[in-house]
Formats: structure tokens, C-alpha cells, sequence
């Protein structure tokens, strides 16, 4: 009974990090971290930054209210995922929906805790993300582009957080999110073209549903083509240390992944797609500490 209990705890523990998607909430914190130290504050001492209670409160919320929105996706989307991610959706199912709803207003009261850490203007800034991962989960999901939009908006929002705590809008930033941006936004028709199946059950109007994958397709083609001009202006106008090597290698994957999508049809297909795109991401978050290597060995040893 002991051994029974515990792999019963095990998959419940299991089922919660899949719910929360704990590996993308890891990846965010570090990210932000990241962002911070090399990007966003690269004068300040790596230990003021890292130790900074604003920051880390900040990162906090971020983490809470991001965590809690894929409660509220999940909780809204699991007769949609039980077609399209069978396995997932039923691990996911360890925790009923109850604990799911519990959890995703506890986490939400935890965000917005931490934010009044920092000031009443971060508790008003989360309170409205969390209003409007609400509403998109709800609502918007469901209505055609909209959906696409507001999903790549809520993504980089965290990133737009750290920007308004260290007020640090250069040039080479924004060029920088301008990228992430349009990745993040690529990577929505892919999803779409992905989860087709579920999506047609369950009368979500997407672009593959309504126009067609062929328009689907074009699309991703137009973003991609577009994603390359911050790539090509932060290669050959800004200085970016060795985080170059990122970005040609960035170039490489964006042709093999448009040489994929036109031949691709099927869902394994897609999904590759998708996880390329991640790969861009993850890849691009670690490769910040190539902006300036010589300063980072010298900030750590």
C-alpha cells in the first residue's frame, strides 16, 4: 500500500510540473536573470543584480502568474488536449480540475503579493496580465487572429516587465525583442497547424481551419522572412560580443525549418516545426552569456 501511495504522489507531483509546464517556467526565471545581468543592467555587479529583492520578487510574480495562466489554459483546453496531446492530457488528469482551479487562484494571490513588494503600479501591471491571460483563455482563444496576437503578447510580456523595472530601452533591446517577438509569434500558426484535430472538434477558428494550410504556410513564410531582419541588424550594426554565432546559427535553423515546412503534412511534422522554433528560443536565452564572455569570466571568477 506504502509503494502504491507513493507512485500515486509521484504521478500527482509528475502531473503538476506538466500542468504548470515547470521546464518553461525554469527557462523564464533564467531568462529574466540572464536578460538582467547581461542586457538590461551590464554596468551593474553580477552580485547586485542577482541579489537585487526587487528583481527577485519581480521574477516571483512572474513566475506565480505565469504558472497559474497555464493552469487556466489547461483547465480550459483539456477536451481539446485529450485529441490532440493524449498522453500529456492524461497525466495532466492526476490533478482534478478542482485542485487545478484551487491552485491557479492560489498562485495568482502569490504574484500579486510579490508584486506589492515592489510598488502598486506592478500590482496594477499583473493584476491586468493576469485579467487578460484570463480572458484569452476564455475568450479570445477562440476568435480568429486575435488569438494568435495576444498569445505572443502574453509570452513576451515578462520580458517587457524586467524592461520597465530597469527603464532600459536601447536601441540594441528592442531590436533584440523585436526577434524574440516574431518567433514567438511564428511559432502560434505552427501550434495551430499541430492541433488541427482537436481544434475543428472543439469549433476554434484558426487560420489552418478557416483559410486553409496553404495560408497557414505563408504566413509562417512571411514571419520567418521578417524575423531575419532584426538577425541581420544586430549581426552587422550592434555590438553583440560572440553572441553572434547565435544568430548565424539562428539563420541556419530558420532555412532548414522553412524547407520542413513546405514539405511538412503531417502532425509529426508540425511538431518538429514547433520544437525547432523552441530550440531557437532556448538557444537564444543561454546565448546572452556569449555578449560579452571576457567580462563574464572576469564577473564570476
Amino acid at each position: 500500500m506504502a509503494s502504491i501511495s507513493k507512485k500515486r504522489l509521484l504521478l500527482k507531483i509528475l502531473s503538476f510540473i506538466s500542468v504548470i509546464r515547470g521546464y518553461n517556467i525554469l527557462v523564464l526565471v533564467i531568462a529574466q536573470y540572464l536578460t538582467s545581468i547581461f542586457i538590461l543592467a551590464p554596468d551593474h555587479p553580477m552580485g547586485e543584480v542577482l541579489f537585487d529583492p526587487n528583481l527577485f520578487f519581480m521574477v516571483l510574480a512572474t513566475a506565480s502568474i505565469v504558472a497559474a495562466g497555464y493552469i487556466i489554459n489547461n483547465f480550459y483546453d483539456s477536451e481539446k488536449d485529450l485529441i490532440n496531446r493524449p498522453q500529456k492530457t492524461m497525466l495532466d488528469r492526476f490533478v482534478s480540475q478542482r485542485t487545478k482551479l484551487s491552485v491557479y487562484f492560489i498562485l495568482n494571490l502569490a504574484g500579486i503579493f510579490f508584486a506589492s513588494y515592489l510598488s502598486f503600479r506592478a500590482v496594477s501591471f499583473f493584476a491586468i496580465y493576469i485579467f487578460v491571460i484570463w480572458f484569452y483563455s476564455h475568450r479570445l482563444k477562440k476568435i480568429l487572429f486575435f488569438n494568435n496576437l495576444v498569445a505572443s503578447v502574453i509570452t513576451i510580456t515578462p520580458f517587457f516587465a524586467v524592461f520597465l523595472y530597469y527603464k532600459n530601452f536601447d536601441t540594441v533591446i528592442l531590436v533584440h525583442a523585436a526577434f524574440l517577438y516574431l518567433i514567438i509569434l511564428m511559432r502560434e500558426p505552427v501550434k495551430d497547424l499541430e492541433n488541427m484535430k482537436g481544434d475543428i472538434a472543439q469549433g476554434y477558428r484558426t487560420i489552418p481551419i478557416v483559410y486553409g494550410e496553404n495560408a497557414s504556410k505563408s504566413l509562417i513564410t512571411a514571419l520567418t522572412f521578417l524575423s531575419m531582419i532584426p538577425v541581420h541588424f544586430l549581426i552587422f550594426h550592434f555590438e553583440i560580443g560572440k553572441m553572434y554565432y547565435f544568430f548565424y546559427g539562428a539563420l541556419v535553423v530558420q532555412v532548414i525549418f522553412l524547407l520542413v515546412l513546405y514539405f511538412s503534412k503531417a502532425k509529426w511534422q508540425y511538431v518538429l516545426l514547433h520544437n525547432l522554433l523552441k530550440f531557437i528560443i532556448v538557444a537564444g536565452v543561454f546565448s546572452i552569456l556569449l555578449i560579452d564572455v571576457d567580462a563574464l569570466l572576469s564577473r564570476v571568477f
